[in-house]
């Protein structure tokens, strides 16, 4: 299959796209270093999904998927996630990722957690009923880190999916969804989405998440 010069294959090792001499898979066996409790509570994104006061298991939508770094993060600190991706190709490698994890038993009941929707989250968030207690909302942007693993990543995802075009739809369809708390990642020095300053923020190395919290029962 081929879209914007890229391809999409197959070999042993699952789905992968290609071009310009580099290829783009999903994997989340890669990531297994990153969930073990010790390294796993040190995430950012875990502390900024921090919920209190539950007593079931909490629940999570990723609107802006990609490749589900993140929706695994969350999943394997113990959140139900809904994922959300609108480019069907990213989908078809998330879709794929997450069959292959499937059958490692270390990764197993993680994405057992992990629920994929090959569609727009600006339409679908408002009408989730119940509402989830987190939604977490990572839209491609022009500016970005500039590792080059990051690099990498965006060359091929841009050419699939344009960097986020409506800040305020994407943010305002989160709100209508009435979560508990959305978070949003940026870059450390990035503006504000939708230049609405958070509640607060939690800050690393390069990137920082920003929280806003819609009701009292959410952890700061």
């Amino acid at each position: 299959m081929q879209n914007n010069g890229l391809t999409l294959n197959r070999d042993a090792d699952g789905l992968f796209l290609c071009g310009n001499d580099q290829i783009l898979r999903a994997d989340f066996a890669k990531m297994l270093p990153r969930i073990r409790p010790a390294n796993l509570n040190g995430e950012l994104l875990i502390k900024a999904a921090k919920i209190k006061g539950i007593d079931r298991t909490p629940t999570a939508a990723d609107a802006t998927a990609g490749l589900g770094e993140d929706s695994f993060l969350l999943a394997a600190a113990g959140f139900s996630v809904r994922l959300y991706e609108r480019d069907h190709v990213i989908a078809q490698l998330l879709h794929d990722a997450l069959d292959r994890a499937a059958s490692v038993p270390e990764l197993t009941a993680v994405v057992g957690r992990m629920r994929l929707y090959e569609a727009d989250s600006i339409t679908e968030l408002p009408a989730l009923t119940p509402p989830p207690d987190v939604i977490l909302l990572d839209p491609m942007f022009p500016e970005r880190q500039k590792s080059g693993l990051i690099k990498k990543k965006l060359q091929f995802l841009k050419q699939l999916e344009a960097p986020c075009s409506d800040e305020d739809a994407l943010l305002d369809a989160a709100m209508a969804a009435q979560p508990r708390k959305v978070v949003i990642k940026r870059p450390l020095k990035g503006a504000y989405l939708a230049g609405r300053k958070p509640d607060y923020s939690i800050k690393g190395n390069s990137i920082r998440y920003d929280c806003f919290v819609l009701t009292k029962k959410s952890a700061t």
